[in-house]
């Protein structure tokens, strides 16, 4: 058995669960249609999420889904909470707990 767990995307993390920040990707890797200036689109939000505190090793929890289509995302990341939309959520790797 290896040491290594599943991880999963942030937005598919339940309600009430916790997690890890494994890595953060940019829109283009995670499956976005983008090229060029979208890439580097891409690239800024990954870093932006980063600057937010979304860093690997961090400890983040989902609090809330919003209605209707669950958007936008309540996450708590150390002591503060952000919203985010799914796409967003979707970019950010995660080991739940």
């Amino acid at each position: 058995m290896t040491p290594a767990s599943t991880t999963i995307n942030l937005d598919a993390l339940a309600v009430g669960k916790s997690g890890t920040v494994v890595r953060v990707t940019a829109a283009h890797a995670a499956g976005q249609p983008g090229s060029g200036a979208e890439s580097d689109d891409g690239a800024d939000l990954a870093r932006r999420l980063m600057e937010l505190g979304f860093v690997p090793g961090e400890k983040i929890r989902m609090l809330k889904r919003g209605m209707p289509g669950g958007e936008p995302l309540a996450i708590r990341v150390g002591n503060s909470t952000f919203a985010l939309r799914r796409f967003e959520a979707a970019l950010i790797a995660v080991q739940p707990e």
